[in-house]
Order: C-alpha cells, then structure tokens, then sequence
C-alpha cells in the first residue's frame, strides 16, 4: 500500500521534528513548511492524506491556511494545534473548517487518534442524495441541502448544535452524522438530559468507583467512557442543572474526565452532538445556561426544519410511514383518499414528524375498507365522551383538554387540571377494554366486537394504553 502522506506546518523546529518522528512511526510520510508561504507550495507540488498546522505563523497564521485548504482542497482534513487553554483560537479554527485541533504541550496519543481518524475520512462524493438510504426522508430543497450539510459536517470533529422543533427529527440527524463520519462503526450514544436525576447525573455522565458514595456497589462506566471513539448525542441539552454544565465544560475542553472517586483523569475521544427544542440562546441572556458552554457546544448550528417548511415532503413521509406501520401491525398497505392528503398538507404540524406518525397510526386504526379518509385524521379536534380534545404529539406539553358545551350535573368529580382529566379518562377506557377482555376470556377478536371496535383498533388502544 502507499505510504500516506502528512503536511505538517509549525516554525518551531523541535515541534515539527517531534510531529514528524511521531507520524513516521504511524507509517505516514511527512513534509514540513516553516510558514504559510512554503505550505501554499508544498500543496500545490503535491499531494497529502492531511495536515497539521500551528495557529502561529511568521507571515499569518493557521486560520489563513485552514480557509486556503477547505477552498483548493476540499476533501484534505486540516487540524490546529493551539496553545494550551486558549479554546478561543480552537473554537475559530473549527468554525473556519479545521477538522480538528489539538493543544500544546502535544499529547501524543490524542495527536494519534486525531491522525487515525483524519486518515478514515470518507471521501466526498457529489452525489444527489434523495434520503431514501440515509432515513432522512424528504426530496424538497431544504432537505436536499440538510443532507449535503450532514455530510459536510460528518467529516468534522467539531462540537454541532442541532436545533429544532419537537419531533423535526434531531436525533436522526444526529445519527446520520455520527453513521456519515469516520467513526461510524464505533458507539453512537444519546442521552436525553432532562431524564436523568440531578444526585445520579455525574456518576451517569463520568462513572464511578466502587464504594465512592452510598449505594456505589460496584465500578461505573460513565457515559463518555460508554462513546469513548464515537459520538455522544446530549439530547435536551437546555435541562442540564448550572453545576453539571461546569463539569460537562471541562470534559469536552480538556477530552478528559474523572469517575467519581479517582484522583486520576481518563482521556476520552468523543464527538460531542446537542440538541434541544428551547432556545439556547434565551436560555443563556435568562441566566440558565452557561454562556460558555453555549459557545463550546454551539461550534456550529444545524437547523432541522419544521414539517411546515416542507409540506412537499409530506406525500412521501406519508407513504413511509404508513408502510411502517402496516409492517408492525401485519396488517395490508391502506389507501389514503386525496382529500386526506389535502387535509395533511394543511395541517399546520406543532408537533412535526413524530405528530404525523401519531396521527396516521390512529388513522390507520381507525378507518374503514382499509381507506384513510380525512375524517379519520381527526387534524383540529376528536370526540371523547362528551370532550373536546385538541391531538397533538403524545409528549406535546401543550396538549389541552376544553370542556366546551358539557353539563356537569351535581355529584360530578371530574378532576381540575387537564393532565389528571386525562388520567382519569385513560382510566375509564382500560377499565372498558379489561372488562370487556375479561367477559371474552381475553379473546381479542371477540372483544373487538363487543366494544363495537375494529380488532386493528383495539390492538391500537392496548398498545396505547400498556395492555398489550
């Protein structure tokens, strides 16, 4: 095989010679330039696998070079070295197109895996991606151009901020990232942030020892040490507590952390993707979120685009989805009537891509003859027992329940708030279904019958309800 070939750049001799007999003992041939000037002419005499350049240099500096490569050589990684603790110089290599960076004094096995993982770069292919392979479904301009950005971005370790509505499909960008990089073969881990409890959330993200606290039974492993070589997804990233986003701070600026109870720190290799449904930025001038950390995680910003940016894609999201679900219930392909199709590319989708897939899962259930039909949307409001219930997405926090039109006879305990009325309606109906299960001795077509149902619909309703 062909020796790969490095362009190291730095006007300190003693660093390029420590780079050069480093590299060399990966198998990579290398090539050193003092200056910016000498580099620009080394590029063009030859051709390299990567490059490695200074921030500082006698006539410019790294930035200059960083911008020179990603515009006449696109597809070479370029990564800076940057002097210690000055995250500023690194943040602005990254945002300028740096693969990657890493800090003096050089740590020779970060510089190692940096290297490795330049060198594993796919390369870049103009190709007219239609997310039929890729998950990311839709042919509209805006998601054609989310595609190229994903796969632009993919070739980079900088820290991407992905934002977006609830159910646009962050974390499926996030994957493809992840699955479109050079470690795709290594762990791709998410983590929703506002789930886990605030006593458990240093031992969850860094690990423990055993016997460091009450109730740490055993050794831990933390979930940086879980990504450790591929990609950690902070989902919700905004609920983060104030005295975890400092820990968080310091893992990803030093790529090291330390479990609870060890004096000694663990240098992990983790490219680190965040998203949230809030605005980071209010959340930042609110005094909620670390100003800092905003700028560590906010690199770069990826924006998912609502469904109703995209009510083009809409026909063939439908089309996907439905074949999904009829493979999950083993059930025939339905048909879905063109005034239904009218009425989804009217909706106005608070709830996006995860709404869609609700909606049509009911509808699915719900229709006759295997034809969806506008109707079975149910889109601005359904009819259960006497309430009107506005659907949106299952997690939406806005879901309402309105009252309108029903008297309440004297004796009536309907509970005040919205998500206990929900409750107690939920708990209505499972006693209905058990009961009506029970009469048949669990015979589902039977009680589908008997509760005057499709079976499709009663399957639907145990799913829903956890009587499965």
């Amino acid at each position: 095989m062909t020796k790969k070939q490095a362009l190291i750049v730095d006007d300190e001799p003693d660093i390029r010679e420590l780079l050069e007999i480093t590299l060399g003992r990966m198998d990579i041939h290398t090539q050193s330039a003092e200056d910016l000037t000498s580099a620009k002419k080394l590029l063009v005499e030859h051709e390299f696998d990567f490059c490695l350049t200074d921030m500082k240099l006698p006539d410019g500096n790294g930035i200059e070079l960083v911008q020179h490569i990603n515009h006449k050589f696109p597809s070479l990684p370029v990564a800076m070295i940057t002097a210690h603790g000055n995250m500023d110089s690194a943040v602005e290599a990254l945002k300028a197109g740096a693969f990657d960076f890493v800090s003096k004094p050089v740590n020779l096995e970060q510089l190692r895996n940096l290297v490795d993982t330049a060198l594993n770069l796919k390369p870049i292919i103009d190709t007219k991606q239609d997310g039929a392979t890729s998950g990311l479904l839709g042919d509209t301009t805006i998601m054609v151009s989310l595609r190229k950005q994903i796969t632009k971005l993919a070739r980079s370790q900088a820290p991407i901020y992905i934002s977006g509505e609830s159910g646009s499909g962050k974390e499926l960008v996030a994957k493809m990232i992840h699955e479109e990089g050079p470690h795709a073969d290594a762990p791709f881990i998410p983590v929703n942030c506002g789930a886990i409890p605030g006593e458990l959330m240093e031992s969850e993200f860094f690990g423990h020892k055993k016997g460091s606290f009450t109730g740490a039974t055993s050794d831990k492993e933390g979930l940086f040490q879980a990504a450790n070589g591929g990609t950690l997804f902070l989902d919700e990233v905004a609920d983060l507590p104030l005295s975890m986003q400092v820990k968080l701070l310091r893992g990803i600026q030093e790529k090291a952390i330390r479990p609870i109870g060890t004096q000694q720190e663990l240098s992990v290799d983790v490219r680190i993707l965040s998203a949230t449904h809030k605005d980071l930025a209010s959340e930042v001038e609110e005094g909620k979120f670390r100003q800092d950390l905003y700028y560590r995680i906010n690199v770069i910003e990826l924006n998912v685009p609502s469904l109703r940016e995209r009510i083009g894609d809409i026909p063939l999201l439908t089309k996907a989805l439905l074949k999904r679900i009829s493979e999950d219930y083993k059930s025939v392909l339905p048909k879905i009537s063109a005034g239904a199709m009218t009425a989804l590319e009217a909706y106005h989708f608070p709830g996006n891509v995860r709404e869609l897939e609700n909606i049509l899962e009911r509808a699915f259930t719900l229709c006759d003859d295997n034809l969806i039909n506008a109707v079975d949307l149910s889109l601005s409001s359904g009819k259960v027992t006497g309430l009107t219930i506005d659907l949106g997405t299952e997690d939406d926090e806005e879901n309402t329940v309105r009252g309108e039109g029903i008297d309440q006879t004297e004796g009536d305990s309907l509970p005040e708030n919205s998500d206990s009325l929900e409750s107690y309606l939920e708990g209505i109906e499972k006693n209905v279904i058990v009961e009506a299960l029970e009469s048949t001795r669990w015979n589902k077509t039977a009680a589908a019958k008997k509760l005057g149902i499709t079976f499709r619909a009663l399957r639907y309703r145990l799913k829903k309800l956890g009587l499965e």
